[in-house]
């Protein structure tokens, strides 16, 4: 059994020679279709372009998710995937060709060819080494014997993704536990059974009846823990701990390192790195897109605006940003009053202080069009927690557990809770926990079709005009 591996414990190299393999293709794809177009007109600019694109794609890919596991994913996600970050890669490409005014120099029957084999070559690759270890596993290669100490709702869990996930290569064994049946956590008989103590599980590993080791004790049972870990440090197995940090429900929890000591983030932003570029990349290309395509019904709303009532165009408000520092958000003017000191009150239904012309704008969310500057400039996102008021931020950040939580990230134009109707009025609590609700939903799960489901469901939605006045 030992000699059939288990392909995890190479995840980094294959990642590696994934992405290798990403990039090349396109790559590959491109001077193909050039040579094969024109032999001899391959230029400096022809490199340039083929490397950007490379890059770019690796970026998109590494947002979408592309070089995580997908293992037991069903295939035509993970395609959908490849095509989805290769439409934004294609998106910028054309921008930037169009901006740095260097389209004339590309022929476009080799860009169009491109564009639409590129992807294709990708997703064929990702095809055959799916098939590939799927076959593999279904001969038997690739299997560990596992164990999971501790018959606990983290065991179960850990459980649950194994018999869930059969192209993991992993054989559940079972259960070892000490204590007695009522104090262990019941547990569905399909996921295994208690076959016995600490100590036969020591046994086991001893004898080379179980090659990996799942630790799902709670934190509180350290002594346990420790007197576990001792006894396996004199077998062969791997052992794997899987504390149970979801107590606390973290956001965006990932170990790192200081210096050489192991941490694990309880809060934290999911936009540090190359997901942070990606990020501020979807920014620049989307929103000075919307932005141009805004331009002109801007200026009619600011005409519209100075002849059905008396005031500014603009309205300023200070609200809480990044990292809860204040910022300075544009919007339309929709009332007559402009509030932002202590104390600032939510706009109800047919409230008398919204102006004709007002309500329809807010009706359609027009009146947060200027924020589309604050996205291009970088004080907003196009997708995130909507920012409040500060005067609303002090008092929630009183009332609801987590609430500051949600400035981990930029505010954005549209977000989460907003196309899911939670936004206008939050007359009650209970409103204003599942807006907050939401957002943190928003950034444990983002990523950049997610952005791109929320943007559309901005604008094709049904919730999304849901409480709008």
């Amino acid at each position: 059994m030992r000699n059939r591996g288990l392909i995890r414990p190479h995840h980094s190299v294959l990642v590696l020679v994934q992405r290798g393999a990403d990039a090349g293709l396109i790559a590959l794809v491109h001077v193909v279709l050039t040579l094969a177009y024109s032999p001899s007109e391959w230029t400096d600019h022809d490199t340039v372009a083929t490397g950007a694109a490379a890059t770019l794609f690796l970026f998109a890919a590494e947002a979408a998710g592309l070089y995580h596991g997908w293992r037991g994913v069903p295939l035509r996600r993970e395609l959908f995937r490849v095509f989805a970050a290769w439409a934004v890669v294609a998106a910028a490409m054309l921008f930037g060709a169009f901006a740095l005014k260097e389209s004339a120099r590309f022929s476009r029957v080799v860009t169009v060819g491109w564009f639409v084999a590129a992807p294709f070559a990708v997703a064929l690759w990702r095809t055959v080494v799916r098939l590939t270890l799927s076959e593999l596993r279904r001969r038997g290669r690739n299997t560990r014997r596992v164990a999971i100490a501790g018959m606990t709702e983290m065991g179960e869990r850990v459980a649950k993704a194994l018999h869930e996930s059969p192209w993991l290569g992993m054989q559940l064994l079972g259960f070892f536990d000490d204590r007695t049946k009522e104090r262990r956590h019941d547990l569905k008989s399909e996921y295994g059974d208690c076959i016995g103590g600490f100590d036969d599980l020591v046994t086991w590993a001893r004898d080379g009846d179980v090659d990996l080791i799942y630790v799902a004790l709670p934190l509180k049972a350290e002594p346990r823990v420790n007197a576990i870990l001792r006894k396996l440090a004199d077998t062969t197995a791997s052992v794997y701990m899987v504390p149970d940090f979801f107590v606390f429900d973290l956001l965006h929890g990932r170990w790192t390192q200081v210096d050489d000591i192991p941490v694990v983030s309880v809060f934290e932003t999911p936009f540090y790195g190359v997901d942070g570029w990606v990020k501020r990349l979807e920014d620049i290309v989307l929103g000075t897109l919307f932005l141009s395509v805004a331009a002109v019904p801007m200026l009619l709303i600011a005409a519209g605006i100075k002849l059905t009532s008396r005031g500014p165009v603009f309205f300023k408000q200070r609200r809480y940003g990044l990292n809860g520092e204040v910022i300075p958000v544009l919007k339309f003017r929709t009332m007559r009053v402009a509030e932002d000191g202590a104390k600032v009150t939510q706009a109800t239904k047919n409230d008398s202080r919204i102006t004709p012309f007002g309500a329809f704008l807010r009706r359609t969310s027009m009146d947060e069009l200027p924020q589309l500057i604050h996205v291009v400039t970088g004080t907003m996102s196009l997708v995130g927690p909507r920012p409040h008021a500060v005067a609303h931020n002090e008092e929630y950040r009183q009332l609801i557990h987590g609430y500051m939580l949600r400035h981990k990230v930029k505010p954005g134009l549209t977000g989460w809770a907003q196309v899911n109707g939670w936004r206008g009025e939050t007359d009650t609590l209970h409103k204003m926990q599942k807006r907050v609700e939401h957002d943190l939903e928003y950034i444990r799960r983002w990523g950049i079709l997610f952005d791109l489901k929320i943007i559309l469901l901005t604008v094709f939605g049904s919730k999304v005009r849901q409480n709008a006045y």
